[in-house]
């Protein structure tokens, strides 16, 4: 009973912390709670073995190294709608890297596109479940990435960005497990560009983006039915 009593609890503060994401200007990360400590799944001890936890003091030496041993730079998304392939930009090397990580560790795999705004994005990499913030407990629940924002870099259709915890940001870094594809238009990317560290592009699928930007949402932009998802590494 105590257990089903924090619980709800837990849910509870969840969904009341969530800001009104239907301003295209409050593009953000929201902070899960977790509720339940429960056993560890076989990604996550993996996970806890083989690399540290990433921490605000070791990001960036952690990334820089991961990144020179782990060169990829496409992905794709799969989701119930198809596959979008993503290209990763090597002139973002840190959260080129981090994008890597947490593909190969499995976190975005049964992750949720969670926020649809016609017209303007969709934003991936959160969900309603257990299993997302005890990966995040494991991986680095309190670290962000510095931004990477490239002058003269735009937000376009198609481009892949680093969400951020909008509030007490000054320096624009980026939420480590979240990101959202631009679908425009161009007139709505005033306070986007510059600071959001745009990384990637979207190479095939946009079709499956426009669809899914077509999903029924309710008045937080979370769609109806979870769009669930799963990632993986070309090359």
């Amino acid at each position: 009973m105590m257990k089903l009593f924090v619980y709800f609890i837990g849910t509870v503060l969840f969904f009341g912390s969530c800001e009104d994401k239907k301003k295209p200007a409050e593009v953000e990360n929201e902070t899960v709670i977790e509720t339940e400590i429960e056993t560890i799944s076989e990604v996550e001890k993996n996970a806890e073995t083989e690399y540290p936890e990433i921490t605000n003091e070791n990001v960036v030496s952690f990334l820089t190294e991961y990144g020179k041993n782990n060169t990829e730079t496409l992905i794709v998304i799969a989701t119930p709608l198809g596959e979008i392939e993503i290209e990763l930009y090597t002139d973002t090397p840190l959260h080129r890297a981090n994008m890597i990580y947490l593909v190969k560790q499995k976190y975005f795999d049964d992750t949720f596109i969670h926020r649809v705004v016609p017209n303007f994005i969709i934003q991936a990499g959160n969900s309603d479940i257990v299993s997302t913030p005890r990966k995040r407990n494991v991986l680095g629940n309190n670290y962000l990435l510095p931004a990477e924002i490239i002058p003269g870099r735009i937000h376009q259709y198609g481009t892949v960005s680093g969400a951020k915890e909008y509030r007490e940001n000054p320096d624009n870094s980026s939420a480590p497990y979240e990101f959202f594809i631009f679908l425009g238009p161009r007139s709505s990317t005033s306070h986007l560009n510059g600071k959001y560290t745009i990384f990637g592009k979207v190479t095939k699928g946009m079709d499956v983006v426009e669809e899914i930007s077509k999903v029924k949402t309710d008045d937080g932009d979370w769609p109806l039915q979870n769009i669930y998802i799963t990632a993986k590494v070309i090359e």
